[in-house]
């Protein structure tokens, strides 16, 4: 996934892009929250223009939602756009899932395995953000293994509105992704089939599209000045 945390040194457009990129993936912004230019402008000691460049370009991927005269906010996605997100996700990962199915050599099926494995112990220690954070690099170092850039930036789209879809609906001790289910999808790379590796990636994205049906849980709002302190450029 993209980068959580970029250093203090990168463009001020793109560390405002990341960083809200990372904050909706990662479920600290909540679906539906007001991004005010002038308090991300304060927390990110930068000009109103430089935000507004970041959110225009969160508005072109589709991460962030720009209405006129009300600004930008974090979208709130709802049962249609919910079928087609998973649709999509199926369309891309699945075939994903096909071809490198018996395909990916030791260092390859070692650094999923990594990732995995930081995401079982985020979850042991109770960070969810980071366990997000790790599920969502799963998916898109599968992507990246499968050697074509545009299904990486499918999922760079697709991520965030999964993401809010789960923050939307997510309960207390219901996690949606869990990390044993990572753990059996490369057990299955591992055995070189195909249609079996398609059908496993298909069942575990019906589960996470189910866990994310019911009544939407409501959500403290952030504070935007205190959420982003850690960008402020000293």
């Amino acid at each position: 996934m993209k980068a959580p945390v970029p250093p203090a040194s990168a463009p001020s457009t793109q560390r405002i892009y990341d960083a809200i990129y990372a904050a909706i993936l990662e479920h600290r912004l909540a679906p539906g929250t007001r991004l005010r230019e002038e308090e991300l402008a304060e927390s990110f000691a930068v000009s109103r223009t430089v935000v507004r460049q970041a959110l225009h370009r969160l508005a072109q991927d589709r991460v962030v939602a720009l209405q006129h005269h009300r600004g930008a906010t974090v979208p709130q996605p709802g049962p249609a756009e919910a079928a087609q997100v998973f649709d999509a996700r199926r369309v891309v990962e699945c075939e994903v899932m096909r071809r490198l199915a018996g395909r990916l050599d030791e260092a390859a099926l070692e650094r999923l395995a990594a990732v995995v494995d930081a995401e079982s112990q985020a979850l042991a220690r109770g960070d969810r953000s980071s366990a997000i954070r790790h599920s969502g690099e799963f998916h898109r170092e599968l992507a990246r293994l499968a050697g074509n850039p545009l299904f990486v930036r499918m999922l760079d789209e697709l991520l965030p509105t999964t993401s809010l879809l789960l923050a939307l609906h997510e309960r207390a001790g219901q996690p949606a992704c869990v990390a044993h289910r990572h753990q059996e999808l490369i057990a299955v790379l591992r055995q070189g089939s195909g249609a079996a590796a398609a059908a496993e990636m298909r069942r575990h994205l019906r589960e996470i599209e189910q866990s994310v049906v019911g009544p939407p849980v409501a959500a403290d709002t952030p504070v935007l000045r205190d959420l982003f302190a850690a960008y402020r450029q000293r």
